[in-house]
C-alpha cells in the first residue's frame, strides 16, 4: 500500500473521512524523512505540523533539570500520528522534545492548512474535534496508567499499542516510558514470556 493510501485509510478509520474529504486535503500533505536522533519538535518551540508515521518510531521526552535524566512521556509508531498535541492544538510552545528513535518517514500537514480544511468542511471540522479528544484521551491514559495500573499492566498496554516496539527501540527507552528501572522490565518480560 502506498504511503498516501495508508494515510487515507488511517484518516477514514480515525475520523470517518471519506475519499472525497481526503481529496480536499491531498495537496496539503508533504513527505519528510528523519534520521535516528533527528528532532520532530524541540521543547520551547511551537509544533506547527501534524504527522502520520509511514515507518519508524518517535518519542516525546523531557529532561529532569536536577539529574539530567531523560524521561519518555509518549511513544509514536508506524501507522499512527506524531504531534505535540497541546502545542499544536493551542499553538503554544511545547513542554518536551519529540525525536526520531529510528530512521523514520512521515507525511505531514501544516497547522494553517488544517485550519483551512476546517473552514471548508464540516467533516474536517469533526476531525479537529476528534483530534482534541484524542489528545485528552492519550494524556489521561498516561496519567491513569501511572496511578491505577501496575508496571506489568502498563507493559501489556504498550505491547497492544506498539506491537513492534521491542524490535526497534532500546530497552532503556521502554523502561523510561513505563516509569521503571531496566531490571524490573527484564523481570516483567520474563514473567510474561513464562505464562
Amino acid at each position: 500500500m502506498e504511503s498516501i493510501e495508508k494515510l487515507a485509510f488511517a484518516l477514514n478509520h480515525f475520523a470517518g473521512l471519506a475519499e472525497e474529504d481526503f481529496k480536499m486535503s491531498e495537496n496539503y500533505w508533504l513527505p519528510k524523512s528523519y534520521k535516528k536522533g533527528d528532532f520532530y519538535n524541540l521543547r520551547g518551540t511551537v509544533c506547527t505540523y501534524f504527522g502520520f508515521i509511514v515507518d519508524g518510531v518517535f518519542r516525546s521526552y523531557t529532561i529532569d533539570e536536577k539529574t539530567g535524566e531523560e524521561k519518555n512521556v509518549f511513544l509514536y509508531s508506524a501507522n499512527g500520528f506524531v504531534v505535540s498535541f497541546k502545542s499544536f492544538i493551542n499553538q503554544i510552545p511545547c513542554d518536551y522534545h519529540t525525536q526520531a528513535l529510528t530512521d523514520a518517514t512521515i507525511i505531514y500537514i501544516r497547522y494553517t492548512d488544517l485550519l483551512s480544511l476546517y473552514q471548508q468542511s464540516h467533516r474536517w471540522e469533526k476531525f479537529g474535534r476528534l483530534l482534541a479528544q484524542e489528545a485528552f484521551n492519550v494524556t489521561m491514559s498516561r496519567i491513569e496508567g501511572f496511578i491505577l495500573k501496575s508496571p506489568e499492566e502498563r507493559y501489556l498496554d504498550l505491547i497492544k499499542q506498539h506491537p513492534d516496539i521491542f524490535n526497534n527501540v532500546p530497552l532503556y527507552h521502554i523502561s523510561s516510558y513505563l516509569g521503571i528501572q531496566g531490571p524490573s522490565l527484564s523481570r516483567i518480560r520474563k514473567r510474561i514470556s513464562g505464562k
